[in-house]
């Protein structure tokens, strides 16, 4: 295996992290410029100092589709809050209770890891528009199409639809994020991070706020009665069919990025999948283990919520419930906003590290004082949204920064996927091992049993910040110009035609040149190699 990701002395795992933080910085105009790579002589290429609309647009286009990510997932407590008062015990006795929540993770996870190839071996972009496809039809099929002579026969049905509707969900990750991550890239040094993360995780966060408040306006136009609770919980999934439907007539015009074009291996005769797994196994492992941590932990920071929620309304007030609901995803957005320029200034590895540390204080403090703050919960509130919202500044904004810089073009979308859907594999073991450890302290609904949990979260995120900050690469503002760079070298070295690669074009230029290659357009792979023979480096 190959072992560059490696400490390879204890000195080097102990303070190696410190030498990667210079190159990561991009908080004064000196260290954007170091941190910049430098025009070659001649070349016809210019740096990138302002924001331009053609790289800014395609990758919101790209990016944006995640929002149906996090509204379509936050929009099933809608619905089991609905389906609950009208079914009573036909729904909360039944397996479908379960079923509706967590069939979409299986989902998630089939589409993230099959779109993941399809990205990288067929089509970026045919498979984003194939998402979009996905997510439209069975968004609408799980508001209109779940019915039944029975209950149980809609239940069923809406399982099936939201299972399928997970995997245009899923497949937005390694086809659109990554899309996102290629365009941001074409942006000035010092904006490229800000740009990726507010068209992705922000996208998220606000799907999450959109799909708490609709139910709310939804119920101030009707009643609590039963037949417009069904009124409201259909409306809500139907609307969610809105965003990837507008998005998808503007995805259509996009083209893929330069950097894909001359990179890509869609028609490589022998894709080095040996060469791969060596190059990137680590750092992969990594990633999606941080990954992991985050979104198995994320179930028991619901339970704080879940707690507070009946400490405010013990008399199961549906407006209340929703207007709390509310008021809790907002703490997301401040977090990923703001928390998107500290991922520029310091990079998504520092940022991540960072973000992780100070959750897992206030989580601990949270926790040690829990008896004092459940009487108290006007604190309670402010404390938790402080918490959640470092929750985004670290993990939930930095973790698919990090999958999207770490890996180089032309396998962005398979390393992007599996790390993605060990997130999900995450979140999914979350809700059936978080139970088991609190039925085994006190109880789920006991002050013990919610506090246990808490502290197994809190040692988590300090586990996976120090992880993060220790065995993490560094990740600077041209980090996937350089990655793309290593990795052809990497090729190269190991006797790889690189006539497979893209249009052939990369072959041919290092053939015309010898050893190097400088392509005339900013976002372009660049590839640099000594020339032996004189010690000189050569351009094109």
């Amino acid at each position: 295996m190959s072992s560059r990701d490696l400490p390879h002395s204890l000195k080097e795992a102990a303070c190696g992290w410190y030498g990667k933080v210079p190159g990561e910085l991009a908080l004064t105009k000196a260290q954007k410029e170091r941190n910049t790579e430098p025009v070659l002589e001649g070349s016809e290429e210019e740096v990138v100092t302002k924001v331009q609309f053609k790289n800014l647009w395609p990758a919101f286009t790209a990016g944006a589709g995640l929002f149906s990510d996090g509204y379509v997932n936050n929009s099933v407590a809608t619905v089991n809050i609905c389906l609950k008062i009208i079914y009573g015990d036909k729904y909360t006795s039944s397996t479908a209770i379960s079923n509706v929540t967590s069939i979409a993770f299986a989902g998630i996870v089939a589409g993230q890891l099959s779109f993941g190839y399809i990205s990288d071996h067929i089509a970026r972009k045919g498979g984003m528009l194939a998402a979009n496809i996905i997510l439209v039809l069975f968004t609408i099929l799980c508001a209109a199409g779940s019915w039944g002579k029975t209950p149980e026969g809609m239940f069923v049905a809406l399982t099936v639809f939201r299972f399928f509707l997970g995997i245009g969900i899923g497949a937005e990750y390694p086809t659109a994020s990554v899309i996102a991550s290629e365009f941001a890239n074409m942006l000035p040094v010092g904006h490229r991070n800000r740009y990726f993360i507010w068209f992705t995780n922000s996208c998220i966060c606000l799907g999450y706020v959109a799909a708490a408040f609709v139910p709310m306006v939804l119920l101030w136009i009707t009643s609590t009665k039963i037949r417009d609770l069904h009124i409201i919980w259909r409306l809500t999934l139907g609307l969610g069919a809105i965003p990837p439907f507008a998005l998808f007539f503007m995805r259509r015009k996009m083209k893929p990025s330069e950097s894909y074009q001359k990179t890509n291996m869609r028609s490589a005769k022998k894709f080095p999948w040996l060469l791969v797994i060596k190059f990137y196994w680590f750092r992969l492992a990594i990633v999606s283990i941080v990954w992991f941590i985050y979104n198995f932990s994320v179930f028991s920071f619901g339970l704080y919520s879940s707690y507070m929620l009946e400490t405010l309304i013990p008399e199961d007030d549906l407006y209340k419930t929703f207007g709390w609901n509310v008021v809790f995803n907002l703490f997301y957005l401040p977090g990923t906003f703001i928390g998107a320029f500290f991922t520029d200034f310091f990079g998504p590895r520092l940022t991540l590290a960072g973000g992780l540390v100070c959750q897992s204080i206030i989580g601990y403090s949270m926790t040690a004082r829990f008896d004092t703050l459940k009487n108290q919960i006007a604190g309670f509130v402010v404390v938790f949204g402080i918490f959640t919202a470092f929750g985004e500044i670290g993990p939930g904004n930095n973790v698919g920064c990090l999958a999207s810089k770490t890996s180089a073009t032309a396998i962005r979308g398979q390393y992007y996927g599996i790390a993605a859907a060990m997130g999900k594999v995450g979140a999914f073991v979350g809700t059936y091992v978080f139970p088991v450890i609190m039925r085994n302290h006190g109880g789920e609904d006991s002050p013990e049993g919610i506090k246990t949990a808490f502290y197994v979260s809190s040692s988590l995120c300090l586990f996976s910040g120090l992880l993060t900050l220790f065995f993490c690469p560094s990740v600077g503002q041209e980090a996937i110009n350089e990655e793309d760079r290593n990795f052809i070298e990497y090729l190269r070295a190991n006797n790889y035609d690189l006539s497979n690669l893209g249009d052939g074009s990369l072959a041919k230029e290092l053939d015309e040149s010898g050893d190097s290659i400088s392509d005339s357009k900013k976002g372009d792979v660049q590839v640099n190699v000594s020339d032996t023979s004189s010690g000189s480096m050569k351009k094109v």
